[in-house]
């Protein structure tokens, strides 16, 4: 069906490399730069994504002590502005204490405990609780107590608000609750040297939704570390996405993905090709790149599948078989064209890049699509970036990184931006956040930060309009994670096993957790 071995380290098809020699404007010593994980696979015990235990110990050691990003500056923009931040059983609260100063208090009553906010805020000029009305000022310091008489014991001093470390990076905020943590600069390394066309000071928020989704926060993130799930999850990209030859590096705390589109996928390398569909329709019509089938959507929750003997046969949008010979059908491709889709979606034209045969071939398609563009952004942006200095792919790649421990910023000239939480006290549940940071039109004059939309577990993407198409592909995906998160616990062997380079981002991440975790990849199979 696909590629199994090619007698080498990599997968057939061009790489990453060749085009970037063939790319038709300069390419950055910064992407030019391979840094990969040293080989070898690495194993994880299944109960790491639903143990009580283990989730605890990642409360203790790790949401405890690390750098972790928060808010953006410009969400509390002025003095008694507040940010409340939830990571795991923790809460902070975030707030605007003097123009150029923010803090970060535990967001919980000394007096009972109560939390003193429950979501953000602006203008306060004290943090009271609502409980019983003991009140701090906004440097923390302890303001009053009703019926102080009644408490000899409590010495003002004594009692101001608990304080984690605050520093910020290109407007966002990150805080830190121990106090003796190494700088943020330090724990952050050289990130600015991959953001230097577009740093996010120059962008802002246009989108932020926020999804609980049915499974460990960790399981979540894994599926937006790597492109290996693409032949098997996001069949439609197969066809302009060189998937299996995305490049991998790891950089301290961080580690960087790049996938090279405009390209075909090295799984179709040496296979058939079948003929394009004249009137295919980007999220309606499409021929299964791999078994030529054509995949139609008929209505919501109804696809017709014809296979290459032109006999017809339906399933609904999950790939559940409905009517006709054929029993089986690619769950994916069918919640593609089956799904629900945005308004507008529906006489999209198949977008593709054309055919070609040789790393040439493959970059002039490359250099058309960047072209188009560039010429866009001059246009929006005149000479604010020097777009001369700006290479093909990093206009048209897919190039996504993760710093630990749970945030995801996409490179050069992409918005996206993901982040990654526990939800609560839950270790099945997670929070997925998925943003948008173009760059902002007048930095002088910001528009307003987007709003959040919040979607429940059953709520599908597509209600999040401001995704776009990008909520199709997240439709896919979770066609699979609640099924990871139940089916690690029916596994024999308990156990999971990372690929030694495809996988190298998870690799890295783990690496980096079982460090902070204090357990090693042989003791952390007795850990429970």
């Amino acid at each position: 069906m696909t590629e199994v071995l090619t007698g080498t380290d990599r997968s057939a098809g061009v790489s990453l490399t060749e085009l970037q020699e063939l790319d038709s404007h300069p390419v950055s010593d910064v992407l030019r730069n391979e840094s990969p994980l040293p080989p070898g696979n690495t194993k994880v015990p299944a109960h790491v994504y639903s143990s009580k235990a283990w989730h605890d110990l990642e409360v203790e050691k790790l949401w405890s002590r690390v750098w972790q990003l928060t808010c953006l500056e410009e969400e509390i923009p002025n003095v008694g502005d507040y940010h409340v931040y939830d990571i795991a059983t923790l809460s902070f609260l975030i707030v605007r204490t003097a123009p150029d100063e923010i803090k970060a208090y535990r967001n919980s009553c000394l007096h009972r405990g109560r939390k003193l906010r429950t979501c953000d805020g602006e203008g306060a000029h004290n943090l009271r609780c609502p409980f019983h009305g003991w009140a701090w000022n906004l440097d923390g310091s302890l303001k009053e107590i009703p019926c102080q008489w009644d408490f000899p014991d409590v010495e003002p001093a004594d009692y101001g608000l608990a304080e984690a470390l605050v520093d910020t990076w290109d407007g966002f905020v990150f805080i830190n609750p121990d106090r003796n943590a190494e700088p943020l600069a330090d724990f952050l390394g050289d990130i600015d040297q991959h953001f230097t066309h577009l740093p996010f000071a120059k962008r802002t928020k246009s989108a932020h939704v926020r999804k609980i989704m049915p499974m460990n926060w960790k399981v979540c993130q894994e599926a937006f570390m790597e492109a290996y799930h693409t032949v098997a999850t996001h069949p439609t990209l197969m066809e302009s996405l060189g998937d299996a030859n995305t490049r991998y590096d790891v950089f301290h705390n961080m580690s960087r993905a790049i996938s090279p589109q405009a390209v075909e996928s090295p799984h179709l390398a040496n296979m058939t090709r079948y003929e394009r569909l004249p009137d295919g329709r980007h999220f309606e019509r499409w021929r299964h790149p791999i078994n030529g089938h054509v995949y139609e959507r008929v209505e919501l929750d109804r696809v017709s599948v014809i296979n290459l003997d032109g006999i017809e046969s339906f399933f609904d949008m999950h790939g559940n078989h409905l009517d006709g010979p054929q029993k089986q059908a690619d769950p994916h491709m069918c919640m593609w064209v089956g799904g629900p889709n945005l308004p507008g979606m529906e006489d999209i034209p198949t977008m593709l890049p054309p055919l070609a045969d040789t790393p040439e071939g493959w970059a002039e398609n490359r250099a058309a699509a960047a072209k188009v563009k560039r010429d866009a952004l001059v246009e929006r942006w005149g000479d604010q970036i020097d777009m001369s200095k700006v290479s093909d792919g990093e206009l048209v790649d897919a190039m996504f990184y993760s710093v630990f421990p749970n945030w995801s910023p996409w490179g050069c000239f992409h918005y996206i931006f993901y982040r990654f939480r526990p939800n609560g006290d839950d270790p099945e549940t997670c929070i997925f956040e998925v943003m948008f940071f173009p760059p902002a039109p007048d930095p002088d004059n910001r528009p307003p930060v987007a709003s959040i939309t919040d979607l429940g577990i059953d709520d599908d993407w597509t209600m999040a309009t401001e995704l776009g198409a990008l909520a199709k592909v997240f439709q896919q995906d979770s066609l699979n994670l609640p099924h990871v998160q139940t089916g690690l616990k029916a596994q024999e062997q308990q156990e999971v096993i990372f690929a030694s380079y495809n996988e190298s981002k998870i690799r890295h991440f783990y690496q980096h957790l079982f460090t902070w975790l204090d357990v090693t990849e042989t003791s952390v199979h007795i850990t429970r």
